[in-house]
């Protein structure tokens, strides 16, 4: 029978009595992995200079070592490690094995904007960075990593985008967010589109301190300067002046008004008693057939409930035109557009990452958090919607001329 393998047979005869205890020999693997970083540290320069050191092939370079500066870097199984970082004289060397600004380990850096990224606080990192990996960080080294964040939201904010969408949604919530000393409310603008093959994706979110038409215009602007063409149908909800600022900016985009909001903003005006009835009568107007059946059972409701609750009525005939545009599509796609359940879902999501934070201390804050939010959700749209197949077709023959695959 072989011998077990053991880690003495590993190493020379006699090797580990020189360790008087258990920290002697930790104190020896960190000399050793602080060795071996900065010699592969030194190789890196070796590579960016284009020569080893002493090298006569280095005269005249224009570029040459110039020493070297100390930085304390945080790892998972070796602890506070002082390493000396090698420089050249031209400030050109940028190592990649400990890359400039960070100081701890990328896997725990990973799951720092993990766990920030589902809705713990700075607090709450620190604290389960030490109980996982037993490493005493502080609450600014936690947001000063998340703050690298706002990098990759920026270019993912400015990211060009596709020249077509067969749908957008477009919704706001509201978060709160300290300003100049106060905590007021601020309106998130979020936009999705459903691009050629079925897939939705987050377009962008903007921050503003109330939600207006104005906005929204400038919102549109946006996604046309970053290369959006055309939206074919836009579902929205009834703020006022909504479906004007989509025209002006997209005039050929089809608005479908959300029949979700008109619904909860009719039963504002109906008392609680009266309400079941209201939405069974109601139900009657927005799940007809046809378009035509859909105004026979409107002038009914009418009827039944104008002397009652005359403004929850108007308000259906002032927005009719738009409120009933899916009418003319297949049923497939009026599932698709007549409500805006798709970035309401998302908002959901939204608030369940950032619910532990009751207000933020910035807009910097909320704008890492709400990124970071949309990138965990968004992980869950790996397929395109049900049905696309069917659903692209019809698309195809109601916007011929105008989509593109």
């Amino acid at each position: 029978m072989e011998p077990k393998n053991k880690l003495e047979d590993k190493f020379p005869k006699g090797f580990f009595k020189q360790f008087k205890s258990k920290e002697s020999f930790q104190d020896y693997f960190n000399s050793l992995f602080k060795q071996g970083i900065e010699e592969m540290l030194q190789g890196e320069l070796d590579e960016h200079l284009g020569y080893t050191k002493h090298d006569k092939v280095g005269y005249n370079t224009g570029n040459s070592r110039n020493g070297t500066f100390q930085k304390t870097i945080i790892t998972e199984n070796v602890g506070d490690v002082l390493l000396n970082i090698p420089r050249d004289r031209n400030g050109e060397f940028e190592p990649q094995i400990i890359p400039k600004g960070q100081t701890i380990s990328s896997k725990i850096e990973d799951a720092i904007l993990g766990m920030y990224s589902r809705g713990m606080t700075t607090s709450d990192v620190r604290n389960q960075v030490l109980d996982i990996y037993g490493l005493e960080i502080s609450e600014t080294t936690v947001s000063n990593i998340t703050e690298r964040v706002m990098e990759s939201a920026k270019e993912w904010q400015q990211r060009p985008l596709e020249s077509v969408y067969y749908a957008v949604w477009m919704d706001g919530i509201v978060l709160k967010i300290r300003e100049d000393g106060k905590v007021i409310n601020k309106c998130v603008y979020i936009v999705i589109g459903l691009n050629s093959e079925g897939m939705k994706e987050v377009l962008g979110f903007w921050i503003e301190k109330t939600e207006s038409a104005s906005f929204w215009m400038s919102v549109l602007t946006d996604l046309k300067a970053r290369g959006v063409e055309d939206i074919l149908i836009a579902c929205t909800d009834n703020l006022k002046g909504f479906t004007q600022a989509i025209s002006a900016v997209f005039p050929d985009a089809v608005t479908q008004i959300c029949i979700v909001h008109q619904i909860r903003n009719s039963c504002r005006f109906v008392v609680w008693g009266d309400r079941k009835e209201f939405c069974r009568d109601l139900k009657k107007v927005y799940t007809a057939i046809n378009a035509k059946i859909a105004v026979e059972e409107l002038e009914k409701f009418k009827t039944k409930w104008s002397a009652k609750y005359k403004y929850a009525i108007t308000s259906w005939e002032e927005n009719w035109d738009n409120l009933s545009n899916y009418f003319e599509y297949p049923l497939e796609l009026r599932r698709i557009i007549y409500t805006t359940n798709t970035i309401e879902n998302l908002n959901r999501g939204i608030r369940k990452y950032t619910k532990t934070k009751t207000q933020f201390v910035n807009e910097n804050a909320a704008t890492k958090s709400i990124y970071l939010s949309i990138q965990n959700i968004e992980k869950a749209w790996a397929k395109p919607i049900t049905n696309w197949g069917l659903i692209l077709n019809q698309f195809l023959v109601i916007f011929e001329k105008r989509c593109k695959l």
